[in-house]
């Protein structure tokens, strides 16, 4: 990778500027990849196994080269609009930051959202014999060709509510956090836009929980606390952020 290479693919005017900072990270479920610079720049970058293995070597030595060339043109662009970049107090602009951060971590949105991805994980840790029994009941449905049913669609369907149930898991809290963060220090736009990839993901979360309870409906119970647990965290949030529903997104809004 080198800084000409980036300034290139930049000036591509089929890219939307901003498209990836507001989205959910799911390119194989994106219609978006082809207006997305930060794709491109990963397909290419990582276009091997080995380079997207967070335990290989091969991985991590070429997310340090990414990061030296995008430290370069920080400074590149610091200095073409006159900054000095080391008059700035870099110390005490990372305690400030830190100490937003663990205020944004210990809020009671956050710690909702942190709750959310146990419970995800405790649901599904105990739910190993549900799906090989759901597994078996749709394995008997082809083999008897019973009439009025789907097994494979069926099938495919409960794939897709677990897919989407797990993507957003970690994703919701992370966003909350920056969100906060971001509203600390009056980032109101940054702010803004992650709480509404946030109210984005626990729509689809809630949506895909709803799926599953009609998959598995003696477990309704436990799936609705797990909705209603999650519906509450979204009224929450979007009592915090206000704005987040009417915030446009690069290319998705």
């Amino acid at each position: 990778m080198d800084k000409e290479y980036i300034k290139k693919l930049a000036e591509n005017p089929n890219f939307i500027p901003g498209i990836y900072n507001y989205c959910d990270r799911w390119c194989e479920r994106c219609p978006m990849t082809s207006r997305c610079m930060n794709y491109a720049l990963s397909e290419e970058e990582l276009d091997n196994p080995q380079a997207r293995d967070i335990n290989n070597e091969s991985f991590w030595k070429k997310m340090s080269e990414i990061l030296q060339v995008t430290l370069e043109m920080v400074k590149e662009a610091a200095q073409e609009q006159g900054i000095d970049l080391d008059s700035l107090d870099g110390k005490l602009a990372a305690e400030e930051y830190e100490k937003n951060r663990d205020i944004a971590e210990d809020h009671e949105c956050s710690r909702a959202a942190k709750s959310y991805s146990q419970m995800v994980k405790n649901w599904f840790d105990s739910a190993e014999e549900l799906f090989e029994g759901k597994a078996e009941d749709l394995s008997l449905q082809v083999q008897l060709g019973l009439p009025n049913s789907n097994p494979v669609g069926e099938a495919a369907g409960l794939k897709d509510s677990v897919d989407v149930i797990r993507w957003y898991q970690h994703f919701i809290y992370v966003k909350l956090v920056r969100a906060i963060t971001g509203s600390l220090e009056e980032v109101s736009q940054d702010s803004a836009g992650s709480a509404k990839i946030a109210l984005i993901a626990m729509d689809r979360s809630i949506a895909a929980w709803g799926q599953m309870s009609q998959h598995f409906p003696q477990h309704k119970d436990n799936i609705l606390d797990i909705l209603v647990h999650l519906d509450r965290l979204r009224g929450k949030a979007e009592e915090l952020f206000p704005d987040a529903r009417g915030f446009i997104r690069p290319g998705f809004d």
